[in-house]
């Protein structure tokens, strides 16, 4: 279930209370009169079904509701509730399917926006992934993959194509298209300062690395697994699954892609630059069309299910 709190404009909210009460799947309707101050008006809460709760929220956006008042969404861990379970019950389709695209948007913006966390982020995970390459640790490399934030401009750039919100998408890109040219540029100093105290050779970074090579030969496989990766990381952030993600970051090579290039560059290994750059595009293209792809066949499958219960 999904916990809603609103301020209603006073003029509103019978019109707001009939609509929750019409909705299919919502229940605890709940109005207390000029509860609120800033801004002033009602406050009306209510339990909705996560299936349900979409449609709810683009009503009350068409009432306009957030632009007069204010739309506050909480998950819920436990209900004991008769009338919420037969909410669920009445809701068209399975809460676990269900996307609920204002939170999804929510989600994706927080997370795609360029600042100094996420740039934070993304250097200490490609330095690394740049301390994997060199002792060949495939422990370090997962350790760095996990760090890594760069899923979330990645799912911004999904979310904003199939929503159609260009902001979005070009907030996601600069994420992505400053982020990784400024790790790289971090990391690349980092290893001349480890050069420089001897921890980084170029004996070391030339000895054979079977255990992190697969980072600069890029291949089918690599946008396969990207590919499916993205079709996890997309299922897992619409069904409130974020321990998924986990396992999403281990299994693509963005950041250990991008740390071999700096390091490549460090010390003029100019195909293992290239090698490192290709694998680095081919896995964010795969994470990003399979996102694309999920989120839209999502979009298609559960308009046909609801199609089927004309009472939703």
């Amino acid at each position: 279930m999904l916990h809603l709190r609103m301020i209603v404009p006073a003029d509103r909210t019978e019109e707001v209370a009939t609509l929750v009460s019409a909705t299919v799947g919502a229940t605890h309707l709940t109005v207390v009169r000029g509860a609120a101050y800033d801004p002033v008006g009602d406050l009306l809460t209510c339990d909705v079904a996560r299936e349900a709760a979409d449609p709810l929220l683009a009503a009350l956006r068409k009432l306009g509701i957030e632009d007069a008042g204010a739309i506050a969404v909480e998950n819920v861990d436990v209900t004991l509730s008769r009338s919420a379970d037969q909410a669920e019950r009445d809701a068209p389709g399975e809460g676990a399917d269900a996307v609920v695209w204002e939170s999804l948007v929510e989600a994706t913006h927080e997370e795609s926006t360029l600042t100094f966390t996420y740039l934070a982020f993304l250097t200490v995970a490609t330095m690394l992934a740049a301390y994997g390459v060199m002792l060949d640790s495939s422990i370090l490399i997962v350790g760095a993959m996990v760090v890594g934030p760069e899923f979330g401009p990645l799912a911004g750039v999904c979310t904003g194509l199939v929503r159609r919100r260009g902001r979005l998408v070009a907030r996601s890109l600069m994420a992505l298209a400053v982020g990784f040219p400024a790790a790289m540029l971090l990391t690349g100093g980092f290893s001349y300062l480890m050069s420089g105290l001897g921890l980084f050779t170029q004996a070391r970074f030339d000895a054979p690395h079977p255990a992190t090579q697969f980072i600069w030969q890029p291949s089918w496989d690599s946008f396969v697994v990207a590919f499916l990766a993205g079709i996890a990381g997309m299922l897992s952030l619409t069904s409130a699954k974020s321990g998924a993600l986990v396992g999403v970051a281990i299994s693509v090579t963005t950041v250990p892609a991008a740390a071999n290039a700096s390091l490549a560059i460090s010390y003029s290994t100019w195909h293992e630059v290239w090698g490192s750059s290709l694998q680095l595009a081919v896995n964010l293209a795969g994470i990003a069309c399979a996102g694309t792809l999920t989120l839209l066949a999502q979009k298609w499958l559960w308009a046909m299910q609801r199609r089927r219960v004309p009472a939703a």
